[in-house]
């Protein structure tokens, strides 16, 4: 089962490989050395309406559910832009939908299928000050789970909020925060009881305030043009009013908006591997060895039809299992099945593709090379290949 391509569909496509050609591409080797993307970019995507798919009309979104994100999100790469760029643009993506959730009462928000929904209440202040001005692209907000000594470990999280009257003090660190030297603020995941008891919750904390210190821009291996910082929290005062959802219910809304972000990161995953094989399809049309095209081997020809196959078949399986959690339905295992399904293809066919363009696929200049070292981080992402196994297996009941 595949998403159904409707008009609408066709039609936000064709918005998005609009913009990837017009306002991404002859940027995006800057971005990649400038280390992060123009606060500007937010903007032309908000203006157009990209920015504000997936949430819907009554926060300042521009509607459509979880399909017609990934809809967008495999566009952008099959148009040349790349996984980084989406990291960069699409962090509201993360730091939005518990906030979205708990103004609607909707603690499911992407688990099923759409980011909130119904009449706002509760949370609407946060909408009004955090959702709606990032929708429009005029903040940038980012999602601080990581901690330097926690990993995938959720419940371990030892950064504290102290309930002082009116406010929380929180002290702690965050790590690989993604669109963190940029946030205007930050949706932070801080325990509520003693360090590492697994009682969370999540505040919005705003840049600027004191205590709160932007470190160092951490260097990567890919995901070059989207920047990544160190956070820390020492004695910050949050208020309260800045809590999202009730005290003590951070962790149930993590782990259900966990979903959402591993399916888009295995349409990145699958999406970099249908670039890849246009790419050295073209590549090996074009090189000519020998007197003749790469492509008129039977060697090459078999290598990238075995790479067309893997990124196709990965492509239907997320595909599917989207469709499902549009609908409604508790397919955690599946999630983490199609995760793993999507990065292990993307994984062998962009080495296959580096490996054809030969040379010039190890250059700076070769869109191959970019995409080799972002499709890494796919695998590490959400939650690893390895505790996506773990979840698998509790699926199948061992």
């Amino acid at each position: 089962m595949t998403i159904v391509d409707t008009p609408e569909r066709r039609q936000l496509r064709e918005l998005t490989r609009a913009f990837v050609t017009r306002e991404v591409l002859p940027h995006l080797a800057d971005w990649e050395r400038a280390g992060e993307v123009p606060r500007e970019l937010h903007a032309t995507a908000a203006k157009i309406g990209l920015l504000g798919i997936g949430f819907p009309e009554s926060v300042g979104g521009s509607g459509g559910d979880l399909l017609d994100s990934i809809v967008v999100t495999e566009e952008i790469i099959r148009s040349g832009g790349s996984s980084g760029l989406i990291a960069a643009l699409f962090t509201h993506g993360i730091a939005l939908p518990h906030m979205v959730a708990a103004a609607g009462g909707q603690s499911g928000g992407l688990l099923r299928g759409r980011l909130g929904g119904g009449q706002l209440r509760g949370d609407d202040d946060l909408v009004d000050r955090y959702v709606r001005p990032t929708l429009a692209g005029t903040m940038i907000g980012a999602l601080a789970i990581t901690e330097p000594d926690g990993g995938s470990d959720v419940a371990a999280i030892r950064t504290t909020a102290r309930r002082d009257g009116d406010h929380y003090v929180v002290n702690g660190s965050k790590t690989y925060i993604t669109s963190g030297v940029r946030a205007d603020f930050v949706t932070t995941a801080v325990c509520t009881d003693f360090p590492g008891s697994g009682e969370l919750s999540l505040l919005v904390i705003d840049k600027g305030t004191p205590g709160f210190t932007v470190g160092r821009r951490l260097e990567k291996l890919g995901w070059h043009c989207s920047d990544t910082a160190e956070l820390s929290f020492v004695d910050v005062r949050v208020p309260v009013t800045n809590r999202i959802g009730e005290e003590n219910t951070g962790f149930l809304a993590i782990m259900q908006h966990f979903a959402a972000e591993r399916l888009s990161l295995a349409t990145q995953a699958y999406a970099t591997a249908q670039r890849c094989v246009e790419l050295a399809t073209r590549w090996c049309r074009d090189r000519a060895t020998f007197g003749r095209p790469l492509a008129s081997r039977q060697l090459i020809r078999h290598r990238l039809a075995e790479m067309h196959t893997r990124a196709e078949a990965a492509r239907a399986y997320v595909h599917e299992v989207a469709t499902r959690v549009a609908a409604g339905e508790p397919v955690v295992t599946e999630v983490a099945m199609a995760k793993n399904v999507a990065v292990a293809a993307c994984d062998q066919v962009v080495d296959q593709a580096l490996q054809l363009h030969g040379g010039f696929g190890y250059l700076r200049d070769a869109e191959v090379e970019r995409h080799y070292r972002d499709a890494r981080i796919l695998g590490i992402g959400g939650g690893t290949t390895e505790i996506m196994n773990e979840i698998i297996a509790k699926g199948i009941g061992l």
